[in-house]
């Protein structure tokens, strides 16, 4: 096999759970264009629906299943689902998460329900949704690719009411190491990439403050927000064979922040 070759995801199947938002859908795209077959999970119909046909438009097999990530039977389903139409799945990415924006909150009066909310969407949706399909790469016994989203604010801390948000991106990264020991003895890597801002719709919002923006590209060496498609050659790199001696990383896609600190 060629080094390029090595990237190749032909024969694969990747679940890609949040595969409906601005970079699960991304990742979804990548993945296809790649060669594997796709399956979007997504909590919203019409996102997931959307997503997937981005992916057959590449000519490969995809569809979209309407799921809860932080409902164990929603995800069973899912995963079920997957097996039934495709025989398997090879490679997971976990990309559902966010809304740290949506609530921010001093330290000391974090309240209770915004916190639940935010390890709910960035934690156990990755927990619920990756135990789902590891259970089924095991029966299988064919190994596996695991990439989940942390963020490069479960390294560094931020002056912004972010408390929950960095303890789950925290708590994703050392899952990530975790899971790629306990399950190397079944040939399952687990990795993870650990972007900063990201433009999609959902920082919108605050990305839309020039001040706000000003800062954050202030700190960035490479003087700008980051992209969707700045994320998916990494997800590639983790879901392929060029990763197969690759396991318990965190790779940081930041254009340089924590390189500055």
């Amino acid at each position: 096999m060629s080094s390029v070759d090595a990237f190749g995801l032909d024969g694969r199947v990747a679940f890609v759970s949040g595969g409906g938002g601005a970079i699960g859908s991304a990742i979804a795209a990548a993945l296809g264009s790649a060669g594997a077959r796709v399956v979007i999970s997504e909590i919203s119909e019409e996102r997931g629906e959307e997503a997937a046909e981005k992916v057959r438009a590449l000519g490969v097999e995809s569809f979209a299943v309407t799921v809860d990530a932080t409902v164990e039977a929603q995800a069973e389903m899912a995963v079920a689902r997957a097996v039934e139409t495709f025989g398997r799945i090879d490679i997971m990415v976990n990309a559902v998460g966010g809304g740290a924006g949506k609530v921010i909150f001093d330290a000391q009066d974090y309240p209770r329900d915004a916190w639940d909310w935010i390890l709910e969407l960035n934690l156990r949706s990755t927990l619920v949704a990756t135990q789902a399909v590891v259970r089924q790469m095991i029966t299988a016994g064919q190994g596996g690719r695991i990439v989940n989203i942390s963020s490069v604010r479960a390294q560094l801390g931020i002056n912004s009411g972010y408390s929950a948000y960095v303890a789950a991106k925290g708590a994703v990264s050392s899952l990530t190491r975790q899971w790629a020991t306990e399950w190397a003895k079944y040939g399952i890597t687990v990795n993870a990439i650990a972007p900063t801002f990201v433009d999609t719709p959902q920082v919108a919002m605050l990305l839309g403050d020039p001040a706000f923006k000003a800062g954050v590209v202030g700190r960035i060496p490479l003087g700008r927000v980051g992209e969707t498609g700045d994320l998916v050659g990494a997800v590639i790199f983790f879901a392929s064979g060029a990763s197969s001696f690759v396991t318990g990383q965190i790779l940081g896609i930041d254009g340089g922040l924590t390189a500055t600190q």
